[in-house]
Order: C-alpha cells, then structure tokens, then sequence
C-alpha cells in the first residue's frame, strides 16, 4: 500500500484500477489507525463498475458479518447489487442502500475512494502502513 498526498489529504493506494475486473467487487482487510494511535480491522468491499468505483464497509448492517460468504463473492445471483451471504439481503451499488431483505432501508457504511495515477486510493481515513505494523 503507497501513501500519497499532503498530511492533511492522505490518499492510500489499495490496488490498481485493472486489478477489479468491470463489474466485479473485491474485499480488502486493511488496518485503520485510531484517534488514540490503537489499530483496528477494517474490512472493506470496493466495487468497479464501468470507470467508477464504489467502497464500503465489509459489514451487514443486520447482524454485522461480512457481505461475502466466499472470498470476493458479494453479488446477488443477478449480479447488480451487493448481497449479505448470511440473509440474502441486497444492496444498491450506488448507494449501499439495503433494499431488500431483514435490513431494508438501513445502509451499509461508505468509504471514500479516489482514482490515483491508476490506482484506487482510500481517502478521509488514517491506515496503518506495512513499515507501521512490523514494530
């Protein structure tokens, strides 16, 4: 994972735009730093559709488990909407809106993402860098 940016506006590269397939999601565990310089799992879900991309919160609002019941399998049997693996429920892609299954109306937490010299960069957000975590 690079860093990128001035301290104020960090942009961490998570992976190349090329390495999501159109129309394909793919999860990251990742690491957040916290207000108080602890680390904490972040479990993320970024999702290439066309030349956009969409991030959110590896997390089903319902219950709090992961999206995917197989890695990097998040879509509906349609293939247009993210699906919790537990319940079935499904979510906009745009949005994260759930708007269908046990959390209807509720929705899944948003990550900020830019596109960066090809690469898909979490913005808004403090991560722990390899160099960080090895000591």
């Amino acid at each position: 994972m690079n860093e990128r940016g001035t301290q104020s506006n960090i942009a961490y590269a998570i992976c190349g735009f090329n390495d999501i397939p159109n129309q394909r999601a793919m999860g990251f565990h990742l690491m957040l730093v916290d207000e108080d310089g602890g680390y904490r799992p972040w479990p993320i879900v970024v999702v290439r559709w066309g030349k956009r991309v969409f991030a959110y919160l590896n997390k089903c609002p319902h219950t709090g488990v992961h999206l995917d019941w197989e890695r990097n399998q998040f879509f509906d049997p349609l293939g247009m909407r993210l699906m919790c693996g537990k319940h079935g429920s499904t979510f906009e892609l745009g949005t994260g809106r759930c708007v269908d299954g046990r959390c209807k109306g509720s929705s899944l937490t948003p990550v900020a993402l830019t596109v960066l010299d090809g690469e898909i960069c979490a913005t808004g957000v403090r991560l722990v860098e390899e160099e960080d975590s090895s000591g």
